[in-house]
């Protein structure tokens, strides 16, 4: 439920009246900092659902839908197209710890947070994956084992629209983009998505599109998150 979280009442209130309520907060946020203040003036066990600065629940789903489809995740490589997102940054940590190889293509004023990037490196270097940046989308699909996109205008960028519709214009996912991945790849998008800007028409019905699946698989993650959280 929207509760003005930070604006009605302050974060450190709400962690302790459910403090004495539930077994674990599920927080989704615009501010990360909200999800720091919960944490900090709570024992329970916080998870973050959504903030500006990650959606880690995303990408455990969507590392369940890849795994479900190819039987590994190790070796495999995940392309990501488009803004340097909070959706990216948790794929791009995700895939360094699972052994997965990740590239991402994006105007270069929309790469990923250095401090992501720096923690996704680190990551890597201990598992023996490749990370990779690289404005050119062909580049970075090719022979992806995973396409991967999101919208171009996130919560909060609304003022934005227009220049970034414009920027972007270049990472659509399209028929003629998938062409550079490997022939059995997976089409993959958090949704909503918006056909006809960071996708064509066409690619959520395309052959190789898991979004339906990813959907379903995110609530599943997210169970047993807190159900591992809370039984611990």
């Amino acid at each position: 439920a929207e509760i003005g979280l930070g604006v009605r009442e302050p974060e450190a209130d709400v962690a302790r009246v459910l403090d004495r309520l539930v077994d674990c907060i599920v927080a989704r946020v615009f501010s990360h900092n909200s999800l720091i203040k919960l944490a900090n003036n709570t024992d329970l066990p916080v998870i973050n659902a959504l903030s500006d600065k990650g959606h880690p629940c995303q990408a455990m789903g969507d590392c369940l839908t890849v795994y479900e489809h190819k039987g590994k995740l190790e070796g495999l490589k995940l392309a990501f197209i488009g803004d340097g997102n909070n959706i990216a940054g948790s794929l791009a940590l995700a895939c360094s710890d699972a052994g997965m190889d990740f590239s991402i293509s994006s105007p270069e004023q929309y790469q990923l947070p250095l401090e992501i990037w720096k923690s996704a490196q680190e990551i890597s270097k201990t598992k023996g994956t490749n990370l990779m940046w690289t404005p050119d989308p062909k580049e970075a699909a090719k022979e992806a084992d995973v396409i991967y996109t999101d919208v171009w205008v996130s919560m909060g960028d609304e003022e934005e629209k227009n220049e970034r519709l414009e920027t972007f214009s270049q990472y659509q996912v399209n028929e003629s983009l998938v062409e550079y991945a490997k022939p059995d790849f997976l089409f993959m998008h958090d949704m909503p998505a918006h056909r006809g800007e960071e996708i064509s028409e066409n690619m959520l019905d395309h052959k190789n599109s898991v979004v339906y699946q990813q959907a379903e698989n995110r609530l599943h993650a997210q169970k047993t998150i807190m159900s591992e959280l809370v039984s611990s």
